[in-house]
């Protein structure tokens, strides 16, 4: 009969990933509802802020492929933290619900109301891997997609999003660093 892992091993574990394919995958989906911005009418870029944001978990588990963190990956050992990311993957689009009746009645409200509220799952990966990133990323984020919002009102799509195309950069170059100094110690 096999040992079960505790929870702390699990979460342990979890902790040495690289843990970069979400954030690359979200770093994607909101560069490309930037660039939409620059080209189409609010209408159409929520419908595209719909779809891209909506995509992220899927090109994350893609992604996620090619940087060694395979989310589907059959050969690797249940992780009880990999079902606990995913609870917050579908926090987050449930926080759709907020965001659809706000969004019919004032359409500049999406970018607002998804950006702050998809980026709340930021704040458990923190506790998961003991590390500073996801509160920093999920209260700037809040903070600067809330001014962004109030300063730009004639582009809120576009500046909303390119604070969090740059605060994805950030906490991918973080997230990066972490596990690279988590191969080196080990």
């Amino acid at each position: 009969m096999p040992t079960q892992r505790t929870l702390e091993a699990q979460r342990l574990e979890f902790a040495q990933r690289p843990l970069i394919a979400t954030p690359i995958a979200g770093l994607i989906a909101w560069s490309v509802v930037a660039i939409s911005a620059l080209f189409l009418d609010s209408y159409s870029v929520s419908i595209v802020l719909f779809i891209a944001t909506g995509m992220i978990v899927y090109l994350g588990m893609f992604i996620s492929k090619f940087t060694g963190e395979d989310f589907l990956s059959k050969d690797k050992p249940k992780n009880t933290f990999d079902s606990l990311f995913f609870y917050t993957v579908g926090m987050s689009f449930l926080v759709y619900a907020i965001a659809i009746p706000f969004y019919l009645i004032d359409i500049t409200s999406l970018p607002l109301t998804v950006g702050v509220l998809t980026g709340l799952m930021w704040l458990p990966i923190s506790w998961i891997i003991q590390h500073w990133i996801g509160v920093v990323h999920g209260v700037l984020r809040t903070l600067c997609v809330l001014v962004a919002w109030y300063l730009f009102p004639d582009s809120r799509f576009l500046a909303v999003s390119v604070v969090i195309v740059l605060l994805y950069l950030f906490a991918i170059a973080v997230l990066y660093h972490r596990w690279r100094q988590l191969q080196v110690q080990t």
